[in-house]
């Protein structure tokens, strides 16, 4: 017992301090935004997160620290438990805002497309660890990890949650060419998208159209589909180079800016804390993304390896499409922005995401 303890006091001196106190900031930034925009009341957001927070972080920390061997013997069931959660939202969902996205437990709301990505990381990290490298290339051994990327990703888009579904894909399809799959095959996939594209306009739902075109011309529908857009084009443009100061935001604290406590964030942000503030934010996400890509660089391991750039890529691919989203540069899918956006379910994915990083980094010297 005290050879474990031993061992496990051990593996805590080695973690990534840095970045945890960069994620610690980043969400700090969270709880300011969204004590902001809840008119400088603590309820009912920035409460939940900071609990979410002070519950996840500490579970993280102790993923950190669990041996290699344990999450990789465990990849597998992870993967078809999330599949069973996505499974039973088509049979007793809860629907809220047109979509059902949720399971009601009761004493939480899980929403499973935000640890399915998680789940699929771990799954195709395992499998291409397990794979010879001789194999990677020969497309009959990358039939099975597609459709196990396929499944999840349609029962996702399905709920509807395009912007989930679309970083699934973005994940799915970076952890296949970090694996060493042809380039010639995502060529192909490139040009089978591209002449699907009429036929997945067709089955996209009426709002996914209208967002699409607004995207091409927000001026179209200005109080319609094209609103949300261009109220956080004002807010951006409105922060200036510092902003307009806390909680003094006219454009969310006037209600006019819709989600601000979601995937509006940013612009909330940008509106109170300026081009400056936003500099910060996005400062503070890419050496994040660095430190974990140092990480990946140094882990012996393909299963650590694979696990640390799925998680930064989940990172990155949120990040850029929403800020592009707010932006205007993307069309609006609804993807929320790590650590800042409230979301209980998605402030505990990327912890325990980020645990796994920190668990490749503990153990980057370890075998599977």
């Amino acid at each position: 017992m005290r050879q474990h303890q031993t061992s496990y006091f051990n593996k805590l001196k080695k973690l990534p301090v840095t970045m945890i106190f960069i994620m610690s900031i980043i969400c700090f930034i969270g709880f300011i935004a969204l004590y902001s925009v809840s008119d400088s009341n603590i309820h009912p957001w920035a409460y939940k997160q900071i609990i979410n927070f002070c519950i996840f972080l500490p579970i993280a920390i102790i993923i950190s620290v669990i041996d290699l061997k344990i999450i990789f013997k465990f990849s597998y069931l992870f993967y078809f438990s999330i599949i069973i959660l996505l499974l039973g939202i088509e049979l007793f969902g809860h629907i809220s805002m047109g979509a059902k996205r949720w399971i009601d437990l009761g004493f939480i709301r899980l929403q499973p497309s935000e640890p399915a990505k998680l789940a699929i990381v771990l799954m195709l990290a395992r499998y291409f660890h397990e794979l010879k490298s001789e194999n990677v290339l020969k497309f009959k051994h990358i039939i099975l990890p597609i459709f196990t990327v396929f499944i999840p990703t349609i029962l996702i888009i399905k709920q509807p949650d395009l912007g989930t579904g679309i970083v699934t894909i973005i994940v799915a399809a970076t952890l296949f060419f970090v694996a060493g799959i042809r380039i010639w095959y995502f060529i192909i996939a490139g040009a089978l998208s591209i002449i699907s594209l009429p036929i997945i306009w067709n089955i996209m739902h009426d709002y996914q159209k209208n967002r699409v075109l607004v995207f091409l011309n927000p001026e179209k529908e200005p109080l319609g589909a094209g609103y949300n857009i261009i109220q956080s084009k004002i807010a951006i443009g409105s922060g200036g180079l510092f902003g307009k100061g806390l909680a003094a935001g006219t454009q969310s604290h006037l209600a006019f800016l819709p989600e601000h406590q979601t995937d509006f964030i940013f612009a909330t942000l940008a509106e109170e804390f300026g081009f400056t503030g936003g500099l910060i934010l996005l400062l503070l996400y890419s050496i994040l993304i660095f430190i974990s890509l140092m990480i990946a660089v140094n882990c012996k391991t393909t299963f650590g390896k694979l696990v640390v750039i799925g998680v930064t890529t989940i990172l990155f691919s949120h990040v850029f499409i929403n800020i592009s989203m707010v932006m205007g540069m993307l069309p609006v899918v609804g993807v929320p922005l790590p650590f800042v956006s409230f979301g209980g379910t998605m402030m505990a994915s990327m912890l325990l995401g980020f645990g796994l990083i920190m668990n490749a980094e503990i153990h980057k010297n370890s075998n599977v």
